[in-house]
């Protein structure tokens, strides 16, 4: 299904009353705007921690991937939304998809992201989204 304007607009504006009444009338919360990204992928790469929570709570798809095979996460990575990185990992977004076509995301996983970002506190949130060791909560 193809997101609506007034979909994109209220995940641009954050307003999670209007996301609200647009769920109630029927949107479809994984819908694709022109560039084959959802609603979550928007709010992640924009920093919309609060909209990226709603979503997740609603199930949007935490894995859907879009132009050059970037997911919510690695959009949020590269964006440096670190609080938003940590909501998506938490929720148990994929951290072993990878980027595709484009020069610095293809072959790219969102930790090979944060590394190049060299992000210290994405790093370990992602580190311990794949509890590599016991140091992790």
């Amino acid at each position: 299904m193809r997101m609506t304007q007034e979909w994109v607009d209220a995940i641009h504006r954050g307003s999670i009353e209007d996301l609200e009444r647009l769920m109630d009338g029927g949107a479809d919360i994984d819908a694709r705007d022109g560039h084959g990204q959802t609603a979550l992928m928007l709010a992640a790469a924009e920093g919309r921690g609060d909209v990226v929570r709603w979503l997740i709570e609603r199930g949007a798809a935490l894995n859907h991937t879009a132009k050059f095979g970037l997911s919510a996460l690695m959009l949020a990575v590269i964006r440096g939304h670190t609080d938003v990185v940590r909501r998506l990992a938490d929720a148990g977004a994929s951290i072993s998809l990878r980027g595709t076509g484009a020069p610095g995301f293809s072959g790219k996983t969102a930790m090979d992201l944060a590394l190049g970002l060299d992000d210290p506190e994405m790093i370990e949130i992602l580190r311990c989204s794949r509890r590599i060791d016991g140091r992790c909560p």
